[in-house]
């Protein structure tokens, strides 16, 4: 919804493509998002075509980390609770898009 209404957020995606796998390496959890030609499409179920994978060691580290104040991956890769495969720059892109979007909705 946010990319259809928000003109300014979608330049976010202007030139960018890349695949996140998000799961929890008991495989209970995984979904993603995939980034091309300006879209997203969410995907509801594991995928190997990825640029960088999070895996979360439980359902507990993955809602820690949804609902903490903060969401700093490094901190939750620290703890033990996160393993990340690929690409690390595809993470801050991501934490930058998340935080631009709570900034324009006026959420945080």
């Amino acid at each position: 919804l946010a990319f259809l209404l928000l003109r300014g957020f979608r330049r976010n995606l202007a030139g960018f493509s890349g695949a996140y796998l998000f799961r929890t390496a008991d495989g209970a959890v995984a979904a993603g998002a995939h980034f091309a030609n300006g879209r997203m499409e969410i995907l509801h179920k594991e995928f190997a075509a990825y640029n960088v994978a999070v895996t979360f060691k439980d359902p507990a580290a993955l809602r820690r980390f949804l609902f903490s104040r903060d969401q700093d991956i490094l901190a939750s890769i620290l703890a033990n609770d996160v393993a990340v495969d690929g690409n690390l720059n595809y993470i801050y892109k991501f934490g930058f898009m998340a935080r631009d979007l709570v900034q324009r909705l006026g959420v945080a």
